[in-house]
């Protein structure tokens, strides 16, 4: 009877390992499908590589105002504000956030290229130019994918499509 009881947990273990495994190899595809997405739409790169263009310009004017990694996105109703720390952070002084750069709603447009597609951790801001720049959140779904997830989208004819 033990012997029955111990082969029959060594099943049921190995059914189960086989199902992690399953998991495993299911998630490691969804990742590099969503690494995939992620190049094929650039987001992988800081910004289009035009340094004369509005997006690169912008991030010259940017980082000029502080050399600190951390960054505050704010959507409004008519413009993209952007926050920073000042340009000398010391001890404890990364909380207080500047405003850096307010770009109107007719220069630049915040767009999820990969909305429905894969959760990322990556927005795109469109330039009216045409130039972009990549932006990082600190979460996959953050507020503003979120926020963006709920507003109607342009499809390719320019007619507006609804999630």
């Amino acid at each position: 009877m033990l012997a029955l009881l111990a082969a029959l947990e060594d099943w049921a273990e190995q059914l189960l390992s086989s199902k992690d495994r399953a998991k495993a190899r299911a998630q490691r595809r969804e990742a590099e499908e969503q690494r995939r997405a992620i190049a094929a739409q650039a987001l992988d790169q800081p910004f289009d590589g035009d340094w004369t263009a509005a997006a690169g310009q912008f991030l010259l004017r940017w980082y000029g105002h502080s050399s600190h990694p951390k960054r505050l996105l704010v959507l409004t109703e008519n413009r993209i504000v952007l926050a920073a720390p000042p340009s000398r952070v010391s001890i404890r002084q990364t909380e207080r956030m500047v405003v850096v750069a307010e770009i109107p709603a007719s220069e630049a447009q915040v767009e999820d290229p990969l909305i429905g597609a894969h959760p990322s951790d990556r927005l795109r801001i469109r330039f009216a130019d045409g130039s972009w720049l990549t932006v990082i959140t600190e979460e996959e779904r953050s507020e503003i994918h979120k926020h963006l997830m709920r507003l109607p989208r342009l499809g390719s004819s320019g007619d507006v499509d609804t999630l």
